[in-house]
């Protein structure tokens, strides 16, 4: 049973003797250890704390919504201060993972009815995670800032718990970064108005809660960037476009050559628009969304 809970605040125990200097290194023992279960909350841990806390983001190959932690993982799971969670069903192995729960902090708890249902459910295989589908409950929630600085904070209330004396450096940060994003939100309804309601396609279903704010006219497949589509998926992505005419499939990452010559030879265009779930190679998720404005600039129509 998942087990996703509202955050409890601790209270820090008293301790004694003098204080150590910034330069003593029981005062970098003394920063609390939080880790956050994708990059988005690492990211928004991280703009929050400005240094203070010992923020880990595992090392986790591939997609972070199937990462299974081994032993060495699960043991510095055990020893966190808080465990950032991203809720809506994200995080599975928290069904075989045991951790204290008064440690985990479900990032979207409060979003209740703002949370979308996955309106399909298929299983499908791809990539080294293999066979799983997907179902239930929609997660990439920080695809819509507005949930994301919800999210961030959640976050920032987390970290003031546990670092009260910075309650009110935490509170600029927090400010700053809902600046941010809610600039970043502006950019976006106004790249996706570009593409003046014409209907797209989505490579997967992970893009529900970009699609709800910006009123995308979307429809989703089950493509992977580094897997060529077979003859039944060409079939299938044919059907679709009689129903939808779409001019434009949107892709977690760089698609094949091969298929997006396919695409192209049957009228659509191909565009990469990451959702940084994981660490990016370069930059940060500000980076790899301004990435993903150019992109969407630039294939809108003239």
């Amino acid at each position: 049973m998942k087990r996703f809970i509202l955050f409890s605040a601790l209270c820090l125990a008293a301790c004694t003797g003098e204080a150590p200097t910034p330069a003593d290194p029981a005062a970098e023992k003394g920063r609390p250890l939080v880790i956050a279960s994708n990059y988005p909350l690492y990211f928004f841990a991280s703009e929050l704390s400005g240094g203070t806390a010992d923020l880990r983001l595992p090392d986790i190959e591939g997609d972070p919504a199937l990462w299974v932690p081994d032993g060495e993982q699960v043991a510095e799971l055990q020893a966190a201060d808080r465990i950032l969670l991203n809720g809506a069903g994200y995080e599975s192995w928290l069904d075989f993972v045991t951790v204290p729960e008064d440690r985990l902090l479900d990032t979207t708890a409060n979003l209740g009815e703002r949370l979308l249902a996955q309106e399909e459910t298929t299983v499908h295989r791809h990539g080294p995670e293999g066979e799983h589908s997907h179902a239930g409950t929609a997660f990439t929630t920080w695809l819509d800032p507005e949930l994301a600085a919800e999210q961030a904070r959640v976050i920032a209330g987390a970290l003031s718990a546990l670092q009260p004396q910075r309650v009110s450096d935490i509170a600029a940060r927090l400010a700053e970064l809902e600046a941010r994003l809610a600039q970043l939100d502006r950019e976006l309804r106004q790249a996706f108005d570009g593409l003046q309601g014409a209907p797209v396609i989505f490579s997967h279903p992970v893009y529900q809660y970009l699609q709800r704010r910006y009123g995308i006219n979307g429809r989703s497949l089950h493509w992977e960037p580094d897997e060529v589509p077979g003859v039944q998926a060409w079939l299938d992505f044919q059907n679709m476009l009689r129903g939808h005419p779409a001019r434009l499939l949107i892709w977690e990452g760089e698609p094949a050559a091969e298929t997006t010559g396919k695409l192209r030879e049957a009228g659509v265009e191909s565009l990469v628009f990451e959702p940084a779930a994981n660490r990016p190679e370069q930059g940060d998720y500000f980076d790899v969304m301004a990435s993903n404005l150019a992109a969407l600039r630039q294939s809108a129509p003239d």
